[in-house]
């Protein structure tokens, strides 16, 4: 995969010179293996099975936006939640969230140093550190439950060492091919490799050969699969989201995330807790609403917002591949009250075409951009290239907002897009921390 970027260029504070230790150690950033994992564990007298019960989510897209969910029903029932996400945005304290609060860096430091004790110059990637550190913080602090998002594929990430009470599989598109497979069946090999015999699985409307992949793995694996269209179906109304699954109806509030694509999270969010027999309390469900997810569709109202002419809006997403580009879409298509003018900036080997051919005819205006601080930064040449014409060089955010404002104009949306490290620059420029 050539030589990686160094880490600081993504871990920032005590913990990124921990993190940093590593590289030399282990230089690449990615090796997709359970060996190194699972002697590791054992090293640390299996912190894995001292969890809570867990929720395990794959996917490509909606990962993120799904365990919020989970989180925000959870929490709504009353419960103690760990919950393991990636990347970060800001800081890589966001990554763990012990009993609802954030991790201290203080104390992830302390873990990430026993960990890199225990494992004594062994071989090992950043994410396995990272993983491993994780379940010791989930395992000596008690909870009712641990959501767990795979970090790449799910057959051999290091988060598929555990035994969880549900599988929930977002959608599934085209991304990480140079790790996961050039086709939509690779992936979905991969990322139905987090099954496990008797642990019911909810999987969320795919493509059909994504489809066939999650039923016959489902069938040889023995885990019971509640498929979107088929087991799960949700339907959206102007007051609230009418679901039924295999144990009956609900009647839910809208996603307190912004576009249709959430709608389908929250129901998945839904099925995996039903399918868990977890024992959700009625009252819990109203959780739905209160979900939060930076940089999913996210209105930037701080320093940058405040660029742009009086009665303009400002919008952050993360989304960086072809299934994101067509979610983003999806949502853009009812956004046709007022001028629409995009802000694009994507990292290196990602398809930026794929991503934004769903775009361009939605777009009043396009902007690339590159920030220097921005982790592997695609070049401005390429998102031009890829935009066919139809964008102009920012080049970088401010600057782009500053033309915005000089060419003046009706009132309109600004949506940042292209790639979570972007993302994670813009909210530290905005002044937004997530929490």
């Amino acid at each position: 995969m050539g030589a990686p970027a160094r880490l600081a260029d993504e871990y920032t504070g005590r913990a990124g010179e921990v993190l940093a230790r590593l590289q030399d150690l282990y230089p690449k950033l990615i090796d997709l293996s359970l060996d190194r994992m699972c002697v590791l564990l054992e090293r640390l007298g299996h912190p894995e099975r001292a969890l809570p019960p867990v929720i395990h989510v794959a996917g490509t897209n909606g990962k993120g936006s799904t365990c919020a969910v989970l989180r925000a029903i959870a929490e709504a029932a009353g419960w103690r939640v760990h919950v393991m996400t990636s990347p970060h945005l800001v800081s890589v304290t966001e990554r763990f969230r012990v009993g609802g609060t954030l991790v201290t860096e203080e104390a992830l430091v302390a873990a990430l140093e026993e960990v890199v004790r225990v494992n004594d110059g062994a071989p090992i990637t950043v994410f396995e550190v990272l993983t491993a550190a994780g379940f010791l913080l989930f395992a000596r602090e008690p909870a009712d439950l641990a959501i767990i998002e795979v970090g790449l594929g799910g057959r051999l990430d290091a988060t598929n060492v555990v035994t969880p009470v549900s599988c929930a599989i977002a959608s599934i598109s085209l991304d990480h091919q140079a790790f996961l497979g050039d086709t939509l069946a690779a992936i979905a090999a991969e990322k139905a490799g987090i099954m496990k015999p008797g642990v019911p699985v909810v999987a969320a409307a795919q493509a059909p050969e994504v489809e066939a992949v999650l039923r016959e793995t489902a069938t040889r694996v023995g885990a019971p699969l509640w498929r979107f269209g088929d087991s799960v179906r949700v339907e959206a109304g102007p007051d609230g989201l009418t679901y039924r699954d295999p144990k009956g109806m609900l009647v839910l509030p809208l996603p307190g995330l912004a576009g249709p694509h959430q709608v389908r999270n929250a129901a998945l969010a839904v099925a995996a807790l039903r399918a868990s027999g977890l024992g959700v309390p009625d009252h819990a469900w109203a959780g739905v609403a209160r979900a939060e997810w930076p940089a999913r569709m996210q209105r930037l109202r701080g320093a940058l917002a405040a660029r742009l002419p009086e009665g303009w809006e400002l919008w952050l997403d993360g989304g960086h591949n072809p299934g994101a580009g067509e979610a983003l879409a999806e949502m853009l298509r009812e956004w046709r009250d007022r001028p629409l003018h995009l802000v694009i900036g994507m990292k290196q080997s990602k398809d930026a075409s794929g991503f934004l051919d769903p775009l361009l005819d939605l777009a009043d205006t396009i902007q690339a951009v590159a920030e220097t601080g921005q982790h592997l930064a695609a070049p401005v040449e390429e998102i031009l290239a890829a935009a066919r014409g139809r964008a102009v060089a920012g080049p970088v955010v401010e600057a782009a907002l500053d033309r915005l404002r000089q060419d003046g104009g009706a009132p309109g949306r600004v949506l940042i897009c292209g790639s979570l490290y972007l993302a994670g620059v813009v909210l530290a420029r905005d002044g937004v921390t997530p929490e």
